[in-house]
């Protein structure tokens, strides 16, 4: 299995302020996603990422986010083994973000 990728939170922020073509996905509950998301992330609950694959392009770049880093892991294996290979997991998820946020 390919090493899943790890973005730190600053590494997204530079990425976001160059407008690089990433694409962000939070796998947080929506009570958590509620409390902020990081702009133009995308919210797919963690339990909903096996059904919502197929809706990825395979060939487009992704970062995972969850509250610490560990659920977003999990989706980040997961569409490692689905054959992304463009898969970075955010580093201490939200709780290491600085970052703006949107509600």
């Amino acid at each position: 299995m390919s090493e899943v990728n790890v973005m730190t939170p600053e590494e997204l922020q530079k990425a976001l302020d160059e407008n690089k073509d990433l694409n962000i996905i939070d796998v947080r509950e929506n009570e958590e996603v509620a409390q902020g998301m990081i702009p133009t992330a995308q919210h797919i609950p963690l339990g909903n990422v096996p059904e919502e694959v197929n809706k990825l392009d395979p060939n487009k770049e992704y970062v995972m986010v969850c509250r610490s880093g560990r659920r977003s892991m999990n989706a980040s294996e997961f569409l490692n083994e689905k054959g992304f290979q463009k898969v970075h997991n955010l580093e201490g998820g939200m709780l290491n973000w600085k970052g703006e946020l949107v509600f």
